[in-house]
């Protein structure tokens, strides 16, 4: 009962120090001792002590001392006091005295702010621990909800990216334990953080800092998991009842296109025609790598070639890195292909080659261009000349690294025979006269 009485005594101390040291606004930059500098400094060494030693009890009395008398030392006093409380709340086992040491946790935040000022900044601190002790308190989880929208109002694009999923995960708990948000409320903060980071991850595009793009895509595959399970039921059928009629009165609401493109992604509806048409003013009002390739793909798949041409060509020209890069001009050697330019396409694939040396697709994809070789290249005079094209295979299958098919490409090279028959020798070299126009060194079947 004594260590109860103790507890609520600290906390109520607090409060009556964080009433009393309301005074004028100040950053606390400059060191302002109190009449007093004796004590203080008495005060700060013996708190100092107990920190650095991890006596977190015995470091309260000196940093209460200090916010009741000092209250605009410097920064310090409350880097180290929620340092103090942090641990001890940590610690603490007894649900009652934890609470008494978060409450007073969370009053050094505000004391911090009322004192020093910089409230966007302490206030994503404060959500943080907020978040982490009172996320789960039924009796505190709407206050941290309410504390994360006030930070985001406060932040914007700002926010500090460590509170990006947390804020998810707020929203999560309140649905969770208190059922008190619609889904118009869960779907407004999503989209909120969903545009934050859309914006982080254009900055950080901009300023080549791919570690943060990668950090950034994964808290928004991370909230788009938690978005289900706040109850909102994402699909094709959610979109096109919800979004799809504001989004054709106004097609070029580029915020509504936004929306429309995310919940069809999220729903898998991607080859659904309102993806496409959502996609397609995206792009327009801002070019992305990312979405030209998998419109192209899409419309490739659709049969529309000439719109896919267009659109992975862009997407070329868009790539910022090797790999997208090679993959982009994979992609273009793909759709050449089909058309049948076998030429073009394989240009493309040395290209790709080229872009990303780590990949070998490229290369592969040529072994495959002469694997299906056979009647362009055949004259139907001889055997072994009409198989050249399977030994060029061989050789960029074998740049690729690709075993398997270097044993399907050895398995249709000449014979001995058929060589003979043209007086041709192992190890000579001959020219393949159609498109292809690779020199070869002969080689016959069952030999390397």
């Amino acid at each position: 009962m004594k260590m109860k009485m103790k507890m609520k005594s600290s906390v109520l101390g607090l409060a009556f120090v964080f009433l009393a040291s309301v005074s004028a606004f100040s950053q606390c930059k400059e060191v302002i001792w109190p009449e007093n500098k004796a004590k203080a400094e008495e005060s700060v060494a013996i708190y100092s002590d107990a920190l650095k030693q991890g006596h977190y009890r015995g470091a309260t009395a000196g940093l209460q001392w200090m916010l009741a008398n000092a209250p605009k030392w410097q920064t310090k006093l409350y880097i180290d006091g929620t340092e103090i409380y942090n641990k001890l709340a940590t610690a603490e086992k007894d649900p009652v005295k934890k609470q008494v040491l978060v409450d007073s946790l969370m009053m050094l935040y505000d004391m911090r702010i009322t004192n020093c000022g910089d409230e966007a900044n302490v206030l994503n601190r404060k959500a943080l621990y907020a978040l982490a002790f009172n996320g789960q308190n039924k009796a505190k989880t709407a206050d941290v909800l309410a504390l994360y929208d006030k930070v985001f109002v406060l932040s914007g694009n700002n926010v500090q990216d460590n509170n990006l999923v947390p804020y998810m995960q707020a929203v999560q708990l309140n649905v969770a334990l208190l059922k008190n948000l619609t889904e118009d409320q869960i779907l407004q903060r999503y989209e909120k953080i969903s545009e934050i980071i859309d914006i982080k991850t254009k900055k950080a595009l901009a300023e080549n800092k791919h570690d943060v793009v990668e950090r950034l895509k994964q808290y928004k595959s991370t909230i788009d998991d938690i978005l289900p399970k706040c109850g909102v039921k994402i699909d094709c059928d959610f979109v096109r009842k919800n979004m799809a009629p504001k989004f054709r009165q106004n097609p070029s609401d580029i915020a509504m296109a936004k929306k429309v493109f995310q919940f069809m992604t999220m729903g898998g509806c991607i080859e659904d025609p309102l993806w496409l048409e959502a996609a397609e003013v995206i792009h327009k009002t801002s070019p992305d790598y990312g979405l030209a390739k998998n419109m192209g793909k899409i419309y490739a798949k659709n049969g529309n070639m000439e719109k896919a041409e267009v659109l992975i060509n862009e997407s070329v020209t868009l790539a910022t890195s090797p790999k997208d890069k090679s993959d982009s001009y994979i992609l273009q050697g793909d759709l050449l292909s089909q058309r049948g330019s076998k030429s073009s396409a394989r240009e493309s694939y040395r290209k790709a080659a080229s872009a990303d040396a780590s990949s070998k697709e490229g290369l592969e994809k040529i072994g495959d261009l002469y694997m299906g070789a056979g009647k362009d290249c055949a004259k139907q005079v001889s055997m072994a000349e009409d198989r050249l094209i399977y030994i060029a295979a061989y050789e960029m299958y074998a740049k690729a690294g690709n075993q398997q098919k270097m044993a399907q490409a050895r398995g249709q090279f000449p014979s001995v025979t058929e060589l003979f028959e043209l007086n041709w020798k192992e190890g000579e070299t001959k020219s393949i006269s159609c498109w292809v126009g690779e020199t070869v060194v002969l080689r016959t079947r069952g030999k390397e």
